[in-house]
């Protein structure tokens, strides 16, 4: 499996910063904490080859437990895709300006990924 992997602590409560508008949302991979250090990325449905966006999976502490998750923060509106390696889309998830998309991490590779 491609991918960086990093060594982070916690993330605390209230130390990400969502800014939210009319075409600016955000999306929280949640991933398990098997993943966590992984870096995930993200890129445009509508540009397949465009710049892709990482973010590292980090524990996050809230009030009613720890879950593990990458956030991406300030995404203009639109289609995008999450992927599982550097090939293969694990999923697709639609960002809404004003709004936070969750998008779950598969349990199992997708078909045809060893």
């Amino acid at each position: 499996m491609h991918g960086h992997d990093h060594r982070y602590g916690p993330t605390e409560s209230g130390t990400v910063l969502l800014d939210l508008g009319a075409d600016t949302g955000a999306l929280i991979v949640h991933t398990g904490r098997r993943l966590h250090g992984r870096e995930i990325e993200i890129s445009r449905a509508d540009q397949p080859d465009g710049p892709r966006t990482h973010s590292a999976v980090r524990e996050r502490v809230v009030r009613d437990g720890v879950f593990h998750s990458a956030v991406y923060p300030d995404l203009p509106a639109g289609l995008y895709t999450v992927w599982w390696d550097e090939r293969t889309p694990a999923g697709a998830i639609s960002v809404t300006g004003g709004a936070v998309a969750e998008f779950v991490w598969p349990s199992s590779a997708p078909p045809g990924v060893s």
